[in-house]
């Protein structure tokens, strides 16, 4: 018995020595690459975070300078005893400017933002552009600072996005790389820009990887962890709002009232985003129409929303000082209600005109007024059983901005991060799960896959749909002179018949064509307007859908591991 003993305790040995030999051989050979990796994206991570930074001081900068104000916290309260000349001249010349600088280093007048970060994940191997980036940073900056009522996140996301494309290209960042790279930039950017560290990294990954690969967690939280800390360099561990108490959620009775206002949530959240891309559209039919240069765009929408603001200048900027006063209660129902409305317009003319910025600013401030308008009337008609007004204003500013953005997870936390307050999550997450439910039924998911909708990208459908645009037919075609290819009298008998395929084109077109034609092979030709079709080769359905299974395959891999 003692030798049996023996025998398998010697064998327990072996086998636990055999694992810590390996476990050394893979902390030497992997070890040193993951730690360097996570060094990388500490120091992308500081850079994000910095840019969030002087974006943020940038605007306040700004801003004091052009409204002659020492708060620019106040500025919608400063604006009232302006000349009305000067509340209008500023917007418009800021407006001016933005078009200037986007007609001259965009190709199409059009500043980036947080969706072109996600496309950038999704099919650039974590690139973006990094020259329009630039720009497009520098004219929201203008767009902020001027009267542009837009946010100031999306232009900071895109701006980190910036960075992590240059350290990619720096060290030839395969795809992965990159995309991880991307998400730490992203990740410290956000949390700068909230002192949110926790929302920071899920944004990251829900939003604009759009997976939670345990590999990229960690380097996504040590940058998210250093924008927080250059945040709170800067401000302390103040939060972005200071809430009154709030009390507690009478949940048998009060909990189906916040689901009511998640539903109205959504609607409201749908109304925006379809404003700006009505407003979007109108645009281009008027500067289709009129002739306008595309530089003078953003100085007309500037000119618009100067005007409005003479009346009503909560619209100018970010608005977090109107989003502050309607989550302490301090706005009535008629002025809830105007204020909403016309923030929804001011954004849709801001965006729609081109002058830059993000979409969360104003989401939050839209939907702390529509909740607090929902609140009001709750504990109006229902005063013996409800809480106060506020927590329904805090439920409705994280219902609007996760359908928004269609980041029920980030928004949630990001809500609780900027207030400090952990005790109403149930509340919060009941509204933002019915209005993310909703408002994702009636669009593309979110807003900035909607406008990846809009553009003829598929990426609301996932990687099974998008991924076909990333192959293009001539670099899959088999040419004349391969072995194996399709003879070319049966190629010319097809191109007669009317079926063929340019050689630019890509596997999205490809596809359904084998589907109609029935056939193995797909004749690959050159168009032009003067010229008949000439010959390159022929795309077979067995190559297409080879490659078309190893690109889901490697997504599918970088997903789960």
């Amino acid at each position: 018995m003692p030798s049996q003993d023996n025998a398998f305790f010697s064998q327990q040995f072996d086998q636990a020595l055999g694992g810590c030999k390996q476990g050394w051989k893979v902390l030497r050979t992997r070890g040193p690459g993951k730690i360097t990796f996570w060094f990388i994206a500490l120091l992308v991570g500081i850079a994000a975070g910095f840019a969030a930074l002087f974006f943020r001081k940038g605007i306040n900068w700004l801003q004091a300078t052009l409204y002659g104000t020492d708060n620019v916290q106040f500025l919608h309260s400063f604006l009232a005893g302006l000349p009305w000349y000067w509340v209008v001249l500023i917007p418009t010349l800021g407006g001016l400017l933005v078009g200037l600088i986007l007609h001259r280093f965009t190709r199409d007048g059009r500043a980036r933002s947080v969706g072109d970060v996600i496309l950038g994940a999704a099919l650039h191997d974590g690139r973006v552009e990094t020259r329009a980036g630039v720009a497009s940073a520098l004219a929201s900056l203008i767009t902020l600072s001027t009267g542009g009522s837009s946010g100031r996140e999306g232009p900071v996301v895109h701006l980190a996005a910036v960075i992590s494309t240059k350290v990619s290209r720096l060290i030839k960042a395969d795809g992965i790389t990159g995309r991880d790279l991307l998400g730490c930039a992203v990740a410290a950017a956000v949390s700068a820009s909230f002192n949110a560290p926790i929302a920071g990294a899920l944004f990251a990954l829900e939003v604009v990887l759009r997976h939670f690969a345990v590999h990229a967690f960690a380097p996504i939280v040590i940058a998210s962890a250093a924008g927080t800390v250059i945040n709170r360099l800067e401000f302390g561990g103040l939060t972005e709002f200071v809430l009154p108490s709030l009390g507690d959620v009478q949940f048998y009775v009060e909990l189906p009232a916040f689901l009511l206002l998640g539903l109205t949530c959504g609607v409201v959240s749908v109304v925006l985003m379809r404003s700006i891309f009505w407003a979007e559209d109108f645009g281009n039919y008027l500067q289709a129409r009129t002739g306008l240069a595309r530089w003078l765009r953003p100085a007309v929408a500037g000119a618009i929303l100067g005007i409005i603001a003479l009346w009503f200048p909560h619209i100018i900027g970010v608005g977090y000082e109107t989003t502050s006063r309607a989550l302490v209660g301090e706005l009535v129902l008629h002025e809830v209600i105007i204020f909403a409305v016309l923030k929804v317009a001011a954004v849709a003319i801001t965006l729609g005109g081109r002058m830059g910025g993000g979409v969360f600013s104003p989401s939050l401030m839209v939907g702390a007024l529509t909740g607090l308008a929902f609140g009001l009337i709750a504990t109006g008609v229902f005063p013996e059983i409800s809480g106060s007004s506020s927590l329904y204003a805090l439920a409705g500013m994280g219902a609007v901005a996760a359908a928004v953005l269609g980041a029920p997870i980030s928004t949630t936390l990001i809500v609780f991060e900027m207030t400090g307050d952990w005790q109403t999550g149930l509340a919060v997450m009941v509204a933002v799960s019915m209005s993310t439910a909703l408002a994702s039924k009636l669009v593309d998911r979110s807003f900035f896959l909607t406008q990846m909708e809009r553009r003829g990208i598929h990426l609301a459908a996932g990687p099974q749909a998008y991924l076909l645009s990333m192959f293009m037919v001539g670099r899959i075609m088999r040419r004349p002179d391969d072995e194996d290819a399709a003879s070319e009298d049966a190629c010319w008998d097809l191109i007669d018949k009317g079926t063929y395929i340019d050689g630019s084109a890509t596997l999205e077109a490809a596809l359904p064509l084998f589907d109609q034609t029935h056939s193995n092979f797909i004749p690959v030709v050159t168009l032009s307007a003067d010229a008949p079709p000439e010959l390159l080769g022929a795309l077979f359905h067995v190559d297409a859908l080879k490659a078309y299974n190893r690109a889901l395959a490697a997504t599918a891999a970088e997903e789960h591991s």
